[in-house]
């Protein structure tokens, strides 16, 4: 069974593709010599230095390896790293039940140690309420049975583990709209429970929760922004190093990452033009339960 608090094998195949991409171009070879001297095609190659692959054959980790003129102790690391990939994650039943691209989100999120989110017009899911959930879930996939729907609903409340967890909790800052704390989802009581609950969450140490008011206006000028969410990852013990920040936006249509150092970049900047019109974070606590009590009346 793995553990709530356990990477899913998500970011393992990352590092191993990032250290095999590493490992090639310190040689020297192209993706086409590689795929040649691995026999293989060079989508495939591509497709294991992305991390797209859900399991790594150790005799390709090996190859790789002697073709890359890497030490015999390295080439056990990456065939360490690879034995990782096939850790299954409590999601991977239902894989088929989520968005394209959730389920890599999912695992990259639960390897986390910062998250950094910006919502303009819901909850996130990480501070969901079963009510708040079911209320979400109903309208995307209509066709579903309900059993369908009260398994969406479970992995919404699963990922909140991540944030109350005792072993190393993962640290979040979430801006909200002040948008999210009027449009009502399931109902006035849902929203009541719902809001009172992302206050208590708030007085964590590891979480801060700040209000972008409607008197904001468009920060810095700026258009009105997507939904995102900034991943950080923790400095590897082993040989491996920190595996770079991205961002991930989710939306009707879809799922996306971004990976380029600019656009990793744009979003913080982003973050930080947002950050400056929110209200603090005692304000935003006082807000959080003033709306609460106005949808208890």
């Amino acid at each position: 069974m793995v553990r709530e608090d356990q990477p899913d094998s998500t970011l393992p195949r990352r590092q191993l593709g990032r250290a095999l991409r590493e490992a090639r171009e310190g040689a020297g070879f192209t993706l086409e010599q590689a795929a040649r001297e691995m026999e293989m095609g060079k989508t495939s190659v591509i497709r294991v230095e992305k991390g797209h692959n859900d399991k790594v054959k150790m005799r390709d980790v090996e190859g790789f390896g002697r073709v890359y003129g890497l030490s015999e102790e390295r080439i056990e690391e990456l065939k360490a790293l690879a034995q990782e990939t096939a850790t299954k994650s409590w999601w991977q039943g239902i894989r088929h039940l989520m968005r394209s691209g959730y389920s890599t989100y999912l695992g990259l999120e639960s390897g986390a140690s910062r998250l950094t989110f910006y919502q303009p017009m819901i909850v996130p899911g990480l501070f969901q309420l079963i009510d708040y959930a079911r209320a979400i879930e109903q309208p995307f996939l209509p066709g579903d049975t309900p059993e369908d729907l009260e398994r969406r609903v479970e992995v919404r409340l699963r990922r909140s583990s991540i944030l109350t967890r005792q072993h190393k909790p993962i640290a979040a800052e979430f801006i909200l709209h002040e948008c999210v704390l009027h449009t009502v989802v399931g109902s006035r009581a849902v929203m009541a429970t719902q809001l009172r609950h992302i206050a208590d969450m708030s007085t964590r140490p590891n979480i801060t929760v700040r209000i972008l008011p409607f008197a904001a206006g468009f920060p810095g000028n700026m258009a009105p922004v997507l939904p995102y969410i900034i991943l950080d990852f923790p400095t590897d013990s082993r040989s491996f190093g920190t595996e770079p920040p991205v961002v991930f936006t989710e939306h009707t249509l879809g799922t996306m990452f971004l990976e380029d150092k600019a656009d990793v970049q744009r979003c913080r900047e982003i973050h930080d033009d947002l950050r400056r019109a929110t209200l603090d974070e005692q304000a935003s606590r006082d807000l959080l339960r003033q709306v609460a009590r106005r949808y208890d009346r």
